[in-house]
């Protein structure tokens, strides 16, 4: 499509190699400070695993801004628009409020003072939202409080619907990487294809927030070696509504041209392409469900909205049945369904296999919901490069294996007749490998049932 996806696409690959580099230091770094909590009631990690991945994240946000500086199609962005300054400055304020929370645990109603206060930092440097299409009447310019109010709420919602997702290895990260995806998908139709030049700044934050998640994620993959914290889950939170702040409440409707008539008409018929006007809602809506119902349960049981427990939807696909991979997997499913369908409705409304297509994924995502111990195999030719939980048992590849379980078979029998003393002995239900309160690392696999021949002083272990 020319240069300017030459550009993003550097700007997306510097922000990823710094994020990706830095992130090991970090990692040491955070294990000399003792930036390693203790196991929590509600985390499911077994192992203290270090946080602070936000600095890491940060250095990326900075690297890509100081490239995209530097680029000559991108420049425009920082001489036209004081928006990516605004971003940096509410950025570094969330991140060191992060950072504090990672080492001290700081209390929640601090966090969410300093969420507000990030917001109105972005507001004071001209990233708010000016006006809203809104269909039937067209658009309603908003004052300055209003759109100071809404932009606030927007950004705080944003930031704890993500910060409440981060309970899984990679789920956040994931997560938010698929909606930057799709917003990008957006605005870059409406700078590039429509000349919309008010779309060009959230097109760059969208950029690179996709290279911050994607250097984080090779580190924070199950099973993790560093965790973003706080620090990180804020941040990325923080850009992912900036750039949707950017593009839904800056943009006039009527610019785009698409509809001859009156503003009000051209407003209502444009409302599947303004779909993205409750982006944050609409791209990460896994997330945000998430967080009223986590609000309305413990409202419900009596504790605090910020209390801390296991109820949240990745808690609830590991009760059920799935696996750590498979529940970020599944999170990774629904999030694209919701980010990706909603940007496709908005560019053709009208098509009827959007919808169709829709559907049908979601009758999919819903069988794998319903089908947590199936385990898909792969076929033969594609063996050699799956994990080894997806081949297919192959009995010829140890040729031992069938003598053994053919002792086995002669042997179970008369130990399942007599028990200790002569009694007979109550039938015992196998241990299946990998259940839940199983160590992940340990394999479990079928005791011998033969007398143990070491004597009594024996040593060995």
């Amino acid at each position: 499509m020319g240069q300017p996806v030459r550009d993003y696409l550097l700007t997306l690959c510097v922000t990823a190699a710094v994020t990706y580099l830095l992130t090991g230091p970090v990692r040491k770094f955070a294990i000399a400070v003792g930036a390693m909590p203790a196991i929590r009631a509600r985390d499911v990690h077994r192992e203290p695993t270090p946080r602070l991945g936000g600095i890491a994240m940060f250095g990326g946000l900075c690297a890509g801004l100081i490239v995209a500086d530097h680029l000559s199609n991108l420049d425009g962005v920082f001489e036209l628009s004081n928006e990516p300054r605004a971003l940096l400055s509410g950025a570094a304020l969330i991140w060191l409020i992060g950072v504090l929370d990672d080492k001290f645990e700081i209390d929640a109603l601090i966090k969410l003072g300093g969420q507000m206060i990030a917001a109105a930092v972005m507001v004071l440097q001209g990233l708010t939202i000016l006006w809203l299409p809104i269909p039937g009447v067209g658009t309603v310019p908003l004052t300055q409080w209003q759109g100071t109010l809404l932009t606030v709420a927007l950004v705080v919602i944003t930031i704890n619907a993500v910060n409440f997702v981060d309970g899984l290895d990679g789920l956040a990260a994931g997560m938010v990487c698929i909606a930057a995806a799709a917003l990008f998908l957006y605005t870059y139709r409406l700078w590039y294809g429509y000349g919309i030049e008010a779309a060009a700044p959230a097109t760059l934050f969208t950029a690179i927030l996709m290279g911050m998640c994607l250097g984080f994620l090779p580190h924070n993959m199950h099973p993790a070696r560093i965790f973003m914290g706080d620090s990180g889950s804020m941040l990325i939170g923080l850009v992912l509504a900036a750039g949707a702040i950017s593009v839904t409440g800056q943009v006039d409707p009527d610019a785009m041209k698409l509809f001859a008539g009156s503003e009000r008409q051209a407003t209502h018929a444009m409302l599947p392409v303004f779909i993205p006007l409750l982006l944050p809602l609409t791209i990460i809506a896994i997330p945000a469900a998430d967080l009223v119902l986590a609000i309305v349960r413990r409202t419900w049981n009596g504790q605090s909205p910020f209390a801390a427990d296991r109820g949240h939807l990745h808690h609830r696909l590991l009760e059920i049945g799935h696996s750590h991979s498979r529940s970020v997997l599944i999170m990774y499913f629904w999030s694209a369904l919701i980010a990706f369908g909603a940007v496709g409705y908005s560019v053709h409304s009208t098509s009827m296999w959007i919808v169709l297509l829709i559907v049908g994924l979601s009758a999919l995502g819903l069988i794998l919901l319903l089908m947590p111990r199936f385990t898909p195999r792969a076929p033969r030719w594609a063996e050699r490069v799956v994990p080894p939980r997806y081949r297919r048992r192959r009995r010829e590849a140890d040729p031992g294996a069938e003598l053994s379980q053919g002792l086995q078979g002669q042997q179970e029998p008369l130990d399942d007749q007599m028990g200790q003393n002569g009694h007979e002995a109550a039938p015992q239900a196998p241990i299946a490998a990998g259940v839940s309160g199983a160590n992940g690392a340990t394999a479990i696999g079928h005791r011998s049932r033969f007398a143990d021949r070491r004597k009594a002083d024996s040593t060995r272990r």
